[in-house]
């Protein structure tokens, strides 16, 4: 079936998640502590590694800055955050757990934002080959198993919101895949992973950045790249 690799993905997030939830009730406070920072300095690093595939300086400067100008207007992060909240609601009544919301929109960020999610989703549309996003299942089982236990259940739904962009972008893969050439993803990638070095950095406590707001800025260089 066309959409596997899409299911594959969110179904192993899903996975990490719950085991990761379940990890973190046995982890004491002070290692819960310890494990969120080296979490956080292992996303920043994901991030300086994603960022430098990018080759125009010019290009990640308008996208951050188009992007976030747009976020805030929009206000995305309240929007996410204010999901984030309404599931924890439902899902686990009487908890005030406040990385809740924090987890399941880090943890979205962290895994729709990449160049796997975009070729793999590309590659599953028009040849039925699945292989780049199985291989993204496994890498995103253990991240949000990491990051569960970190930061708490949340991560888990981030298996909803992998789930339909990786399905968007595969049904549209034969209208989309011109514009999203290998020049076009590294510019996504770069500006991507940018923003997952502010989560590591909100995880490490020395900032409070609202990333969500930064959601549009990755699919710009489609636009710019045509530009520039």
């Amino acid at each position: 079936m066309i959409l596997n690799g899409a299911l594959i993905n969110g179904a192993a997030v899903l996975a990490g998640g719950l085991a990761g939830s379940a990890l973190k009730k046995g982890i004491p406070e002070r290692l819960d502590r310890t494990l969120t920072q080296g979490l956080g300095l292992c996303v920043v690093f994901v991030g300086i590694s994603g960022a430098l595939k990018g080759e125009q300086v010019i290009i990640a400067i308008l996208s951050m800055v188009i992007g976030t100008l747009f976020g805030e207007l929009i206000n995305i992060d309240r929007q996410l955050t204010r999901a984030g909240y309404c599931l924890q609601s439902r899902l686990i009544r009487g908890s005030s757990d406040s990385t809740f919301a924090e987890s399941f929109v880090s943890c979205t960020i962290f895994v729709c934002v990449g160049a796997m999610a975009i070729v793999g989703s590309l590659q599953s549309g028009l040849s039925g080959n699945h292989e780049i996003l199985y291989a993204k299942s496994l890498i995103d089982f253990v991240s949000t198993m990491v990051m569960a236990a970190a930061l708490g259940p949340g991560a888990a739904l981030a298996s909803v919101p992998v789930f339909l962009y990786e399905a968007a972008l595969t049904l549209s893969a034969g209208a989309v895949s011109a514009l999203l050439t290998t020049p076009v993803v590294n510019e996504m990638t770069c500006v991507g992973s940018l923003i997952i070095m502010a989560i590591g950095f909100n995880m490490l406590k020395i900032t409070d950045i609202k990333v969500a707001n930064f959601l549009l800025a990755p699919f710009l260089p489609v636009l710019l790249c045509h530009f520039f």
